[in-house]
Parts: structure tokens; C-alpha cells; sequence
């Protein structure tokens, strides 16, 4: 195995990016099956949502891990290396093993398109799924965790018989995809709900949350939700993260430590808890609190609210919604209270079609500096296009030609006693995290072409619209 076969490889996935987002599932099922039907070959728990399903997903597939089972993870996009995506007990699947799994299904849709089995070229998302199925399959895991791309009824994923599925919020999020409204967004984040599971779901907005409970309901799935069934007590925050207790119908985890940052996070521990408790259930067996315990106090989940640096702090995090904005901050505010605004500055890129507005009205009471960096992206808003915005809630607005040159002035300007917050974008944290990354060079620069694209790619508005 040579990195140049790697970054081959890469490359020739990389270029499905011009085929954009397709809708229905008619591609993954003809190129599974021609696979002999890999994702039959494991249980899963399903996971969707507008935010936190990432985080659920890493914590539920460490518990499953901790428990005794050989367990895959699957998650969207990447921030440093492409290997992130497919996981083995928390490892990335080896370049090598990546070379052979994309080969397998390139080989297989090539087969497929010669003989009319498929009336078109899979996506990137559509390979990198197959792919992490056919390696699951083959690795004979117990279990696998596997997050959705974008919805949930046409995703690429949604072909699984899994055991539990679980929705962590619903925001306006991807309404060009999913629809302009809660309601919309709901029915297409319930679309992995499937008779004979049982589900899981957050705090949802009420006008969410009556969809995918009558999506539950005509399923026969008996939901527990956060809040309810679920819950959190005894929360305390501590020097290396927080303490806590989950709350389930028949027990009680207590005595929890996650090392993660966000007052967002005990919920979505409580979800991962749950769909686990769920899944195990199903399989007449329990979850014991020990393993609980030892895998949320070592978990790891890079660019959600993670400090990288000290004296000053610096902080990032993917937020890219109003929602999770406001939650940033407030964690922020949860862990620096006497951190004075006028002492910390923001690094702030974004793409396209997000409420730029309301993101960085949320944001506004951490700092009172934010620069603005360019994002890697043909989708990217330019520092120039963002001013306007900015200067609405930040009395200083400093645009920087690169991420590098936009961290570099922050951290110049940053207080002894103050942070440096870098958020806004997947793309934006993944290109500062990959700068530190030493193997990182051998991969391409944008974080989830299935979504965005290169500056070669059609405009956003001339391409499908699902995938």
C-alpha cells in the first residue's frame, strides 16, 4: 500500500462530486445487492438530525465497544482525513482496507452500468456508503453505528433493518433539500423510522415533534424521547469537562464523566445511553452501567466545542445553525463566565444559504472582534460578502485573506485571559485542524464533496437534489 495509491484512489472518488445529489435509492440498492447484500450482514442503530447526530453517533458506537461488541461507525463529513468516515471500535479504517472496499464497489457499479443494472453513476455518497457496508460486512462487526448524510427517507443509508433509530433535533436546516419548513424537515428526518424498530428522539421543536411521533405511530415504533422517558440530572461541570447523570425507565447511570465541552452534550450522551439500552433490549440482553461509564470518560469527537490550545484558550466547533450557534455560546458562557468580550475575538467562515444574520447574532455577546476567513468551498460567502453582516453585531470586523491568516490575527488579538472561538463551518475547522494533522497532506481539501464541490463543479441551483 503506497499513499499514491491511496490519493489515487481519493481522487477517482473525489471526482464523483460532479454528479451532485441524486434522489431515491434505487443506485445503493442495485449496488448492495450485487454486493450480496452487505448491510444485511449487522445490526445497527440509525441515526438522523439537524445537529448532535455525529456526536450520539461516536458516543453510542464507544458504549457498544465498551460492552463487548465489535462495532462499526459511520459518519459524515470528515474534518481531517477521509478515514474518519468508516470506523472499527473508534479506529479508521486502514488505507489499505479503504483502497480494497472502494475498488470492490467501483468494479461493481462499473459491472452494473455495462449491463443496464443501474441507469446512472453512483454518487460519491452513494460509494463511500456501499463501501463502509461492504467493509462492516466483511470485518463481521457485532454492530454498527451509522449516521445519515442529509434527511433520512432518500439518504443513501436508508436501506438498513436497524434495530433502533434515533432523531436528535430537527431545525430549518438543508430547506432546499428537505423543505422549507419543521414540518417538512420532521417528515423527511422520520423517514428512517421502519416497523419492528424502536426509536429514540431528542428535544424536538412541538411542530417536529407531532410529526415524527404520527410517523412513529404509523410505524408501530414505541418512541422514547428526551425529556420524557429520558433524562438528565445532577449536571456538574467540572475543570476537565462534566459530571452527570441519564435517566432511563427501569435506570439510572450515575456518576457519568464525558470530557466533552457543551451544554448540548449531556443530552445527546443521554440519547447515545438510550438507543443503546434500546438495541441491546432487542438482543435480550442489558447494559450495564460500568460500561456507561468508561466510555463516555475517554470519549474523543474532534471540532465540537474542543479546545485545541491554551494561554490564551482557543475553541472550535462546527456550528453552522442559529440554534447550534446560540448553544455555543452559551457554553462558552457556561465555562469562561468572567471571560470579558472585549478580551476574546471570533473566527467566523461560512457557506451559502446559511441565516448568516441570525448566526452571528447568536454569537455576538462571546466578542466584540470577529474575523472574517474565506472557506474552501465554491459555496463559500467571501470575508467581503460577510462584512455587511458583521458589522451589525461586532463593533470590529477584520477580513483575512486565509484561514491560517484569519487564526493567526485572532490569536494576536485574543487576551491573556480571554479565547479565540473559530467557528461556522465543517470546512473552516477541518482546514485549521488538518494544518496540525501530519498525514493530512495526502488528502484533497474539502471536507464532504458530496455536498459542495469544486470550483469546477455546476452552480448549486443546476444540480439534483438528493442523495
Amino acid at each position: 500500500m503506497t499513499p499514491t495509491a491511496y490519493q489515487r484512489t481519493l481522487s477517482r472518488l473525489y471526482g464523483r462530486r460532479r454528479f451532485g445529489l441524486q434522489p431515491g435509492l434505487e443506485t445503493i440498492r442495485a449496488l448492495l445487492e450485487a454486493l450480496d447484500h452487505p448491510e444485511r450482514k449487522f445490526p445497527s442503530i440509525h441515526i438522523t438530525g439537524s445537529k448532535g447526530k455525529g456526536s450520539v453517533a461516536a458516543m453510542a458506537q464507544a458504549i457498544l465497544t465498551a460492552r463487548g461488541r465489535r462495532t462499526g461507525l459511520f459518519t459524515s463529513p470528515h474534518l481531517t482525513r477521509y478515514v474518519e468516515r468508516i470506523r472499527i471500535d473508534g479506529t479508521p479504517i486502514d488505507r489499505a482496507d479503504l483502497v480494497r472496499a472502494i475498488g470492490r464497489v467501483e468494479r461493481t457499479a462499473d459491472r452494473l452500468a455495462r449491463s443496464g443494472g443501474i441507469d446512472r453513476e453512483p454518487t460519491f455518497f452513494e460509494v463511500t456508503t456501499a463501501a463502509a457496508f461492504d467493509h462492516f460486512a466483511r470485518a463481521r462487526v457485532d454492530a454498527a453505528v451509522i449516521e445519515v448524510g442529509i434527511g433520512g427517507r432518500l439518504d443513501a443509508t436508508n436501506v438498513l433493518d436497524s434495530r433502533v433509530g434515533v432523531v436528535t433535533t430537527i431545525e430549518l436546516e438543508h430547506t432546499d433539500l428537505l423543505g422549507p419548513t419543521l414540518t417538512h424537515i420532521a417528515r423527511e428526518k422520520s423517514g428512517i423510522f421502519h416497523a419492528g424498530m424502536t426509536g429514540v428522539i431528542g428535544a424536538l421543536p412541538e411542530e417536529a415533534r407531532t410529526v415524527v411521533r404520527s410517523a412513529a405511530r404509523a410505524q408501530g415504533i414505541p418512541l422514547w424521547e428526551l425529556g420524557h422517558e429520558i433524562g438528565v440530572e445532577d449536571r456538574r461541570l467540572s475543570p476537565k469537562g462534566q459530571q452527570f447523570t441519564v435517566r432511563l425507565p427501569g435506570a439510572r447511570f450515575e456518576g457519568i464523566h464525558l470530557p466533552l465541552h457543551g451544554s448540548f452534550q449531556p443530552g445527546n450522551a443521554a440519547l447515545a445511553v438510550a438507543a443503546v439500552a434500546r438495541f441491546l433490549d432487542a438482543q435480550a440482553t442489558t447494559l450495564p452501567k460500568g460500561p456507561v461509564r468508561s466510555a463516555l470518560r475517554t470519549l474523543q469527537w474532534p471540532g465540537r466545542l474542543e479546545r485545541i490550545a491554551r494561554s490564551p484558550d482557543l475553541y472550535v466547533d462546527v456550528a453552522h445553525t442559529p440554534e447550534s450557534a446560540r448553544a455555543v455560546a452559551h457554553s462558552l458562557a457556561e465555562i469562561a463566565p468572567l471571560a470579558d468580550p472585549e478580551g476574546n475575538v471570533l473566527v467566523f467562515g461560512c457557506l451559502r444559504g446559511k441565516e448568516v444574520d441570525r448566526i452571528l447574532d447568536a454569537l455576538s455577546p462571546l466578542a466584540r472582534r470577529i474575523v472574517l476567513a474565506p472557506v474552501r468551498s465554491e459555496r463559500r460567502l467571501t470575508p467581503a460578502e460577510l462584512k455587511v453582516a458583521a458589522h451589525a453585531h461586532f463593533p470590529a470586523v477584520i477580513l483575512a485573506r486565509s484561514a491560517a491568516e484569519a487564526l493567526a490575527l485572532a490569536r494576536a488579538g485574543t487576551a491573556p485571559g480571554g479565547f479565540t472561538l473559530v467557528t461556522g463551518s465543517d470546512y473552516l475547522v477541518g482546514e485549521l485542524l488538518r494544518a496540525s494533522d501530519p498525514e493530512a497532506n495526502l488528502e484533497p481539501d474539502l471536507s464532504d464533496p458530496g455536498v459542495g464541490g469544486l470550483p469546477e463543479a455546476p452552480p448549486p441551483a443546476a444540480r439534483p437534489r438528493s442523495r
